[in-house]
C-alpha cells in the first residue's frame, strides 16, 4: 500500500477508495462497509484547521469536546471515539493522546464507520465501537512540488504553513516530503489564544519489489483560558447558551503539550501474488494545563467553579506485520490476509483540585488566580494488546460476488494505579475472538449491495480528569454490528445507503457525588440509516454530505429502570451538506456554502433534561489566478464558519455535560505555488 493511494473521485473531495485495515486498499464499491476518505484538497480548500473542521463533512460524526479543550473525541454513530485510538498510515496505537492542532502533514482522513475488530484490532484505551479514524500522511510527488500558505483567522490568528516534496534518484525512487507550520494569536473567544508550532518529515523509497517509509512528527500547542465541557449538575432543563465568543471559562486557565511521532514501515513483494509487510512506531506526548470544572446551580447562569491543576504523560508503541496473498481455486479468487499487531500504552495522571469560587455563563466575574500544587506524575494505568487476523476475500464472476470470512484473537491486559501512592488498584487480563463476515454482490457494474457482520472487543477507557475515580481503568467489553446498504456510482456523483445495528454497553457518571464517578451500566442499541451523497452533480457543482437517522435505546440496565429510554447526549438526526459553485462567467472563482444541523437529545439517562436541535450555516468563496512571475496557481481563499453567528449548546459525551458551539469564525488563506 505504500505509494498507491486510490486516486480522488469526481470532484477532488473524497478519494474513489481507502485503506479497510489489514485487507488492504480496496475502491469504494469493493469495500463492504460504510467509509469516506476526505483528501488534502477538501483540507486545504476548506481551510480544516483540526479534525474536527474535517468531521464537520460528516453526517455520521459529531464532535463531542470544544474546539480548545486540549483532547479530540467525536461520537461516530452515536458512539464515543477518541483521539487514542486514531491510526497514523494504518498503525493504531501511537497516535496522540491530545489534540491535533493541524492537519499539515496529512494526505488523507479515512472515516469507517462501525466496529472494525478484524480490520484494525482493538484500539487503545478503547473507543472502537462508532468506527475508526485513520489519517495518511503525505508523499512526495514524482513533480517537485512547494508551497507555502499564510493563513488569518478570527479574532487575530495569524500563520504560515510550508509544504516541499521532491523525488531523487535515477528512477525517482527516493522521494522526502517536509511540511511545517506555525501560528499565533487572539482566537474567536475572549481572553482566549493559541500558539501552535510543528514539523513533519516524510521519507519513502519505491523499488521494483520493495517499499519503503518513515515518518517523524513533532507538535508544541500552547493556549490560554482553555474551553472544556459544562455539567449541568441537577438543573431540571438546559439554560439558553451565552453568547458563543464571550467566554466564561477563566481566563487563568492554560494549555501546554508536546507530542512527537516515529513510524516506520516496509513491504516486500515475495512472489507476483505474495506481498508480505511490516509497521512499527512510537509516540510520547505530555501536558501541563490549567482549568476550571464548572457546574451550573441555576437556570440564570449561576455555577460553581473548581479550579484542576493537571499534569499527564502519555507513551505509546506498537508494530504489525503480515501477508496478503491471491491466488485461483478454480473459478474463485482468493485475496488472503494475515496480520499481527501488537501494542503497549503506558499513562501517567496527577492532577488535584484548588478553592472554588462562583461566577456566571452570562456575566463571567473574573476569578482570582489559583495556587495548586501539582508534581510528576506516577503511572495511573498500562495497556498491554496483541492480537492476530486472518480473512480470505473469496470473488467470483470478475469480482461482482465477493463474500469475506475472517477472525481476530484479540489479548488485553491492563492494570491500573493510584495516581498519589502509585498502589496498584485493579487490572485484568483477557482475550475474546472476534469473528466478521461481508458480502458484495455487484448486480450491476455501478451498484454495490452489501451486508456484514463485525464485532469489536475493546479495551476499557482510563477514566479522564473529570471524574472522581480518575485514571480508573474500566474493564473491556464486547459489542456486535449488523449493516447492510446499496452503494450506486452514478459516473461522476456517489450515493450510499446504509442501515446498521450495534450495541454496546453504557458509560455513565454516578452523579450521586460531586464530582461524579465514571461507570459502566446497561447497554445502548443504536439503531440507524446513514445517505451520503459526494462527486460532481455536473460540472463545476459538487456536492458532499448526507443524512444519518439514529435511534438509540438503553436496554439491560440496573432493575430495568431505564430500559426503553433514549440513550443519552446521542441526537437522532444528523444531517450535513455542502456544496461548491464554479461560477462559469469568472473563471477561477468558486462559491462554497455548507448547512449542518443536529437533532434533539436527551441529556441524561432518565431522559428528563432536553437538549435541544441547532442548525450551522457556513459560506465562503476562493479564486484561483496565475501568478504574474511563474505562472503557476494563486488560490485566496475566505470562509465564515456559523455565518448567523448562532448561539447553540452540543452534546458531549459524557451525561449531564453540554459544550457550547463556536461563535461566528472568519477564516482567510492565501497559497503560493513555487
Amino acid at each position: 500500500m505504500i505509494g498507491s493511494l486510490p486516486p480522488a473521485y469526481a470532484g477532488g473531495q473524497v478519494a474513489s477508495g481507502s485503506q479497510v485495515g489489514l485487507l488492504g486498499n480496496r475502491s469504494v464499491m469493493d469495500t463492504p462497509f460504510n467509509q469516506t476518505s476526505y483528501t488534502a484538497q477538501t483540507i486545504q480548500d476548506q481551510q480544516a484547521r483540526k479534525l474536527d473542521d474535517v468531521f464537520a463533512n460528516d453526517p455520521s460524526v459529531r464532535v463531542t469536546v470544544p474546539r480548545l479543550s486540549g483532547f479530540d473525541q467525536v461520537n461516530i454513530r452515536g458512539f464515543s471515539v477518541s483521539s487514542t485510538g486514531y491510526g497514523i498510515n494504518g498503525l493504531y496505537g501511537i497516535a496522540s493522546a491530545f489534540s491535533l492542532s493541524s492537519l499539515a502533514a496529512i494526505e488523507r482522513v479515512e472515516v469507517l464507520k462501525g466496529p472494525s475488530a478484524l480490520l484494525n484490532g482493538m484500539p487503545p484505551s478503547g473507543g472502537g465501537v462508532g468506527g475508526n479514524v485513520n489519517l495518511v500522511t503525505k508523499r512526495a510527488g514524482d513533480v517537485p512540488f512547494a508551497q507555502i500558505t499564510n493563513t488569518y483567522s478570527s479574532r487575530s490568528q495569524f500563520g504560515t504553513h510550508l509544504d516541499v516534496g521532491q523525488r531523487f534518484g535515477e528512477f525517482k525512487e527516493f522521494g522526502v516530503r517536509f511540511n511545517g507550520s506555525y501560528k499565533d494569536g487572539s482566537t474567536e473567544l475572549a481572553n482566549q489564544s493559541q500558539e501552535v508550532g510543528n514539523a513533519f518529515l516524510g521519507l519513502d523509497y519505491r523499488g521494483e519489489r520493495v517499499r519503503l517509509s518513515a515518518d517523524i512528527g513533532y507538535e508544541n500547542n500552547n493556549a490560554t483560558a482553555m474551553t472544556r465541557f459544562v455539567d449541568l449538575g441537577s438543573l431540571s432543563a438546559v439554560p439558553t447558551p451565552p453568547d458563543g465568543r464571550a467566554n466564561y471559562m477563566p481566563a487563568w486557565g492554560f494549555w501546554n503539550s508536546e507530542s512527537r511521532y516515529a513510524l516506520v514501515q516496509g513491504e516486500v513483494d515475495i512472489t507476483e501474488n505474495l506481498t508480505a509487510y511490516a509497521q512499527a512506531g512510537i509516540g510520547k506526548s505530555n501536558t501541563k494545563y490549567l482549568y476550571s470544572d464548572i457546574r451550573l446551580t441555576s437556570l440564570n447562569g449561576n455555577f460553581s467553579g473548581s479550579p484542576r491543576r493537571n499534569n499527564q504523560e502519555h507513551e505509546r508503541t506498537a508494530a504489525q506485520g503480515g501477508f496478503r496473498a491471491n491466488v485461483d481455486t478454480g473459478p474463485v479468487n482468493h485475496a488472503i490476509n494475515f496480520n499481527v499487531s501488537a501494542s503497549d500504552a503506558d499513562t501517567g495522571i496527577y492532577n488535584d483540585t484548588g478553592t472554588s469560587f462562583t461566577s456566571n455563563l452570562y456575566n463571567p466575574r473574573p476569578s482570582p488566580v489559583p495556587n495548586v500544587p501539582v508534581r510528576a506524575p506516577n503511572t495511573t494505568g498500562t495497556f498491554n494488546l496483541s492480537s492476530f487476523g486472518l480473512a480470505d476475500t473469496m470473488s467470483v464472476w470478475n469480482g461482482r460476488i465477493q463474500l469475506t470470512v475472517g477472525v481476530r484473537h484479540q489479548y488485553v491486559e491492563s492494570e491500573s494505579f493510584d495516581m498519589r501512592t502509585a498502589a496498584r488498584t485493579g487490572g485484568y487480563d483477557a482475550s475474546a475472538t472476534t469473528p466478521a463476515y461481508a458480502l458484495v454482490i455487484k448486480p450491476l457494474e455501478n451498484v454495490s449491495v452489501y451486508a456484514n457482520y463485525i464485532e469489536a472487543l475493546e479495551a476499557g477507557i482510563i477514566v479522564s480528569d473529570i471524574y472522581t475515580n480518575s485514571g480508573q481503568v474500566l474493564p473491556p467489553y464486547r459489542t456486535k454490528q449488523h449493516e447492510m446498504g446499496v452503494k450506486v456510482d452514478w459516473g461522476r456523483i456517489t450515493t450510499t445507503v446504509s442501515a446498521f445495528d450495534i450495541l454496546r454497553p453504557i458509560q455513565r457518571a454516578d452523579r450521586s457525588v460531586s464530582p461524579p464517578i465514571l461507570t459502566q451500566s446497561g447497554e445502548s442499541r443504536n439503531r440507524g440509516v446513514e445517505i451520503n451523497t459526494f462527486g460532481e452533480v455536473t460540472e463545476g457543482v459538487r456536492l458532499l454530505g448526507g443524512i444519518m437517522f439514529l435511534d438509540a435505546r438503553q436496554q439491560r440496565t440496573e432493575n430495568g429502570t431505564y430500559d426503553g429510554k433514549r440513550t443519552f447526549n446521542v441526537p437522532d438526526t444528523q444531517f450535513n451538506l455542502g456544496g461548491e459553485l464554479d461560477v462559469p462567467f469568472i473563471p477561477g472563482l468558486t462559491l462554497t456554502g455548507r448547512a449542518i444541523y443536529t437533532g434533539s437529545y436527551w441529556t441524561d439517562q432518565a431522559n428528563k433534561v432536553f437538549g435541544p436541535s441547532w442548525t450551522r450555516y457556513d459560506a465562503g468563496a476562493r479564486y484561483t489566478f496565475a501568478s504574474p512571475w511563474n505562472a503557476k496557481p494563486v488560490v485566496v481563499r475566505f470562509s465564515v464558519e456559523n455565518l448567523l453567528d448562532t448561539n447553540y449548546w452540543q452534546a458531549s459525551t459524557n451525561e449531564g455535560y453540554v459544550i457550547l458551539g463556536a461563535p461566528r469564525t472568519y477564516m482567510v488563506s492565501t497559497t503560493f505555488n513555487f
